[in-house]
């Protein structure tokens, strides 16, 4: 039995770019990680160091800013696209490219009622995301989200589950629920160059708030597939969504010891170990 290198690429991780528009006296801001990843013929560098066929990471770090420039940064999907695309079809030994955008949110100070021309505040933990994937003709865009906090203080139970000899967790018909969703979705080939990835964006993320608020929850799983039936019901465009929700945990205070009732009122949140729940909602074939 012998021994043989296997699939192997590299890239660049975490370039961190801020694109500011100065066209006009009211700028714009976009502010970006990217990750930059080579497949292709480097066999040789892996197994002898020959680096004749490697463009140096250096190189696609350098690539990555001059597009911001060149290119425009707009729509982290279009730049995805744009930088994939490039490294595909002018650097000859790449087979595939896949690029990873991470857009950090911001918002105008206001200033008299308006937003400032050119000074903004971090808009919470959130975080646009976009995964781009370029090879034999053929590109994938994953368009998603991560670290969107939500919490519903009531409209979620948990009960009659399995239970063994080492369940202690009383059931509930009226609880906190809590998570930070992760979501990613898939869109169909093609078509990408009329796509109006912000609009899109913009419409998935509120039809799963709208789900997460007003389904009733007997249990996260649940309310992950309403979420994400809902968005494959009204984005035909969508192939498939994966979602990932951690269940951030708030237990009841027993307040007994002071002579106090608790009806849900006071809950103590609990940062780990928590349930992870995830699901992929797709289109039957």
């Amino acid at each position: 039995m012998g021994i043989v290198l296997g699939g192997h690429q590299y890239g660049k991780a975490e370039n961190r770019l801020v694109r500011i528009y100065r066209e006009t006296d009211r700028h714009e801001i976009r502010d970006v990680t990217v990750t930059t990843t080579l497949r292709g013929d480097f066999a040789e560098a892996y197994l002898h160091g020959d680096q004749g066929l490697v463009l140096p990471t250096d190189s696609q770090k350098n690539t990555v800013y001059a597009f911001a420039k060149e290119k425009g940064l707009r729509e982290i999907e279009d730049f995805a696209l744009a930088l994939a695309h490039h490294f595909v079809d002018t650097v000859e030994p790449v087979r595939g490219a896949r690029i990873a955008v991470d857009e950090f949110a911001w918002e105008r100070v206001p200033v008299g009622g308006e937003g400032h021309a050119h000074t903004w505040v971090r808009r919470g933990p959130e975080v646009r995301t976009a995964v781009v994937d370029v090879e034999g003709g053929r590109a994938e865009v994953v368009s998603g989200l991560r670290d969107l906090v939500l919490l519903k203080s009531t409209g979620s139970e948990f009960a009659g589950f399995l239970k063994d000899g080492y369940t202690t967790l009383p059931e509930t018909d009226d609880r906190i629920m809590a998570t930070a969703l992760v979501a990613q979705w898939r869109h169909t080939d093609g078509g990408y160059e009329a796509m109006d990835w912000a609009k899109n964006w913009t419409d998935v993320r509120r039809i799963m708030l709208e789900q997460y608020a007003t389904v009733h929850s007997r249990a996260l799983q649940q309310t992950l597939w309403e979420m994400g039936r809902a968005v494959l019901e009204a984005h035909p465009g969508i192939a498939e969504i994966n979602l990932q929700a951690p269940n951030k945990h708030h237990f009841a205070v027993d307040l007994s010891p002071f002579g106090l009732e608790n009806h849900n009122e006071v809950f103590y949140a609990a940062d780990r170990p928590y349930g992870l729940i995830e699901a992929t909602v797709t289109r039957s074939s």
